[in-house]
């Protein structure tokens, strides 16, 4: 059971800044002489409750349910059970609607029609790991170990010699379910990918990073201690197995229909001496996710237009399946929405009609400039630790290619939100150009016509098994989605 949520005192109000002013816009500078001195204790306080969601949350699943606990304590309801008729959802209404346990939207219904656009931030909550083989149990060497696949882009260096833990579900083949966690008490083992010792390593050493750790070896110890009986073959194997069905009363063959990642084991930290940093696994991109998420439970009233955040699965691999942004979930709850507001005509056309209207924030996490690496930094483009959220006009790679590029209009829209709410932020790149790239869900929402833009916390070490990002852009990040999901005021970007 979920214990219930903190509510850290709201930010205190900051004056109305002078629109005027040259520095406005942004200042890629250190932020934290320019935060108010009124609001430290609210951004002290979010960040606890973010190192307690991220240590919660090492999975999709986790932090799907995580999320769900949450806003229910907030008043929202299922969208799914509520009758299908119009007039059910009035100004206020609080609703979500989940899919596989993996995605969710929630959803806060504005004064004004649907029709007129929603104000949408979008997250994900999939982060590089190992995933579990179908069929991973075997022995070797006086050992017993499980075989992995790797999920998105890692450095595969990385994931050995690690303390891990294992995270997932179990379903049976009479469809029970059996949740797993292994590794993150104190009283509990971890496991660990072994590496080649230095003093037999002169081969490996010639090799490429990408090349020294091989993909398939990537396999997880799991015990050493053989069954009594010298008959049995596989007697290490076989001993894991009788306590997988005296623990968890799982069969060998369970592993077929099961949901296992290997992350790294442990809590979510503060970092450095000044306690500034942020450090843990699934930054990427659940400091964006749970930023996303607060905002909109913490709206003091009801939006202008509806306030929506999804928090989607599969992003790391290209938003593809049943729960990836590529999928018609998204399109299917606007529309259940839609089916149960007020107003009545062609529900078809009042959804493309709402979906081209509306306006998003692609909360993903951005690349921050690092000293250790500086020859990949874009000159005058790359985003500082703790200068603020990081605003991305575009991403992709190899000219800007499988990208969207928000537009003028749009990126001054975001402008004026922030200047006016008192948001420090700053535009970013990733990196020099030709030097790599990446996207995010932003090419998919804005298929539907609506203005897009990438906006979210910069990181050191993404995808890394530790990642790293500053208090204050944390903070930053959950103070502009919640700016721009209360945002009235709204210019028309020219369509024609």
């Amino acid at each position: 059971m979920t214990a219930p949520r903190k509510t850290p005192p709201k930010p205190a109000a900051t004056a109305a800044p002078d629109l005027a002013a040259p520095d406005l816009a942004w200042k890629r500078e250190n932020g934290w002489p320019r935060l108010p001195a009124a609001e430290k204790g609210p951004l002290e306080a979010y960040c606890r409750d973010y190192l307690e969601f991220l240590t919660a949350a090492k999975t999709e699943r986790e932090a799907h349910d995580r999320a769900l606990d949450l806003a229910r304590q907030a008043g929202f309801r299922d969208l799914d059970a509520l009758p299908e008729k119009a007039g059910v959802l009035r100004p206020g209404a609080k609703v979500y609607r989940s899919c596989r346990g993996k995605t969710l939207m929630l959803a806060v219904i504005g004064r004004r029609p649907l029709e007129e656009g929603l104000h949408l931030v979008g997250g994900h909550t999939d982060a590089p790991r190992l995933d579990v083989k179908p069929t991973p149990l075997y022995e070797d060497g006086g050992m017993a170990l499980l075989d992995t696949h790797y999920y998105g882009g890692i450095k595969k260096y990385q994931w050995v010699a690690l303390p891990l833990a294992i995270h997932g579900v179990v379903v049976r083949q009479d469809g029970s379910t059996v949740p797993v966690v292994i590794g993150e008490r104190a009283d509990e083992p971890v496991f660990v990918i072994t590496d080649l010792l230095p003093h037999l390593g002169a081969e490996q050493a010639k090799l490429t990073m990408a090349e020294g750790i091989k993909g398939e070896g990537l396999n997880l110890l799991v015990g050493s201690v053989p069954v009594a009986d010298e008959k049995v073959k596989d007697r290490i194997k076989a001993r894991l197995l009788e306590q997988l069905r005296d623990t968890y009363g799982l069969a060998d063959a369970d592993f077929a229909s099961a949901e296992l990642e290997i992350v790294p084991a442990g809590p979510a930290r503060e970092g450095g001496l000044d306690r500034s940093l942020l450090v843990g696994y699934g930054h990427d991109d659940r400091i964006c996710a749970y930023a996303a998420l607060r905002a909109l439970l913490d709206l003091e009233r009801t939006p202008e237009h509806t306030a929506g955040v999804l928090l989607c699965d599969k992003e790391e691999i290209g938003s593809v399946g049943a729960t990836g942004m590529d999928s018609v979930f998204f399109e299917n709850t606007v529309a259940g929405l839609l089916l149960r507001a007020p107003a009545t005509g062609d529900l078809d056309w009042r959804r493309r009609r709402g979906l081209e209207r509306s306006r998003m924030i692609s909360a993903d996490v951005a690349a921050l400039h690092d000293p250790n690496y500086p020859d990949v930094s874009s000159p005058n483009n790359m985003a500082l630790l703790n200068a603020g959220v990081v605003v991305a006009k575009y991403g992709g790679a190899r000219g800007k290619s499988h990208s969207s590029e928000a537009s003028a209009e749009f990126m001054a829209e975001i402008r004026r939100i922030f200047g006016e709410q008192g948001v420090l932020w700053q535009p970013g790149e990733l990196g020099k150009v030709d030097a790599g790239g990446g996207g995010t869900i932003a090419m998919f929402l804005a298929r539907y016509g609506m203005d897009v833009v990438d906006a979210g916390v910069g990181l050191l070490s993404m995808h890394a098994p530790w990642e790293v990002a500053g208090k204050l852009d944390a903070y930053m990040a959950y103070k502009g989605y919640r700016a721009f999901l209360a945002d009235a005021r709204r210019r028309r970007t020219p369509r024609g």
